[in-house]
């Protein structure tokens, strides 16, 4: 079975579950305080691509309604890839928006994103959910999707951020939750990396926030699940030529050049010249193709 294809009921090589049910209100209230902050001049600063902040916020609304229920896309067109529909869509939600004001976004946000909040506060985390395809499964397990939807959040608002001239939100918690999910699309990035079966390649987020994932080359797959080192602490995780006890390969970069590289804000190439690598460059390179939104 490929990764495309494998379903929920055996994802143990995505490693531990993360539970990121409770991150959407204070990622709620973060967003307003951003939103409520910004000066007329603000909403038209160019955040993503060639949406302004004022796009990005009425994406967010349609995030906000697409999980509730609301379903705002119309079907595919002839012959439309399931990336060029999700853009589409998208655009299309934001050109509807466009006329909004800054204020009846932000009570809409408050409202919708406040329902999303209790909706995912209680969610099972064990159920079947949609697919998360830059992880390889579909369908994914509930846990993966709400961390998924969590890091969508917390990534456009970021964008806002630094449209007005803020860093990233340096709160360690959440950047963690972000980086956490971001790596689970490492085996799903190594699907067509030959290796031999034992070969681990690790990734590691230095700063706050940060942690270490090692991949694992089995039989059928790359897993999270069969990686020791990435429990170690930081300071021990080793840089060096493969073992018994260390990794085949090994990438160190800071938590900005994860997320970013992550969300394709900045491209490998500049991820790798920024990188420490250790061992196979070749599976170090391949590491640094990941990409943890759809793209």
């Amino acid at each position: 079975m490929s990764p495309e294809s494998s379903g929920a009921a055996d994802v143990s090589w995505l490693g531990d579950p993360i539970d990121a049910r409770a991150m959407f209100g204070p990622e709620l209230r973060s967003l307003l305080d951003t939103l409520r902050g910004l000066t007329p001049a603000d909403w038209s600063r160019t955040a993503a691509g060639h949406w302004t902040v004022h796009d990005v916020a009425a994406h967010l609304l349609g995030d906000y309604y697409g999980r509730l229920g609301h379903n705002h896309r119309n079907g595919f067109a002839e012959g439309e890839t399931l990336v060029a529909f999700i853009h589409r869509t998208n655009q299309e939600w934001v050109e509807l928006h466009a006329d909004d004001s800054p204020a009846s976004l932000i009570d809409a946000l408050a409202e919708a994103g406040t329902r999303l909040a209790h909706r995912f506060a209680t969610a099972d985390l064990d159920a079947t959910a949609l697919g998360v395809s830059w992880a390889g499964v579909d369908p994914a397990p509930a846990w993966l999707d709400i961390a998924r939807e969590f890091t969508e959040h917390w990534t456009h608002r970021q964008q806002i951020r630094h449209a007005i001239g803020l860093d990233t939100d340096p709160d360690p918690r959440a950047l963690a939750t972000v980086l956490d999910t971001f790596m689970r699309a490492l085996p799903h990035t190594l699907r067509r990396t030959s290796a031999p079966v034992g070969t681990q390649v690790q990734v590691i987020a230095e700063g706050s926030g940060g942690g270490s994932w090692a991949a694992t080359a089995t039989a059928d797959r790359w897993s999270l699940a069969e990686a020791s080192l990435a429990e170690a602490p930081l300071a021990e995780a080793p840089l060096a030529e493969a073992s018994s006890d260390r990794p085949t390969a090994a990438v160190l970069l800071d938590t900005e050049t994860v997320w970013q590289l992550a969300t394709r804000g900045i491209c490998p190439s500049d991820a790798l010249a920024r990188a420490q690598v250790r061992g196979d460059r070749r599976l170090a390179e391949a590491a640094c193709q990941i990409v943890s939104i759809i793209y």
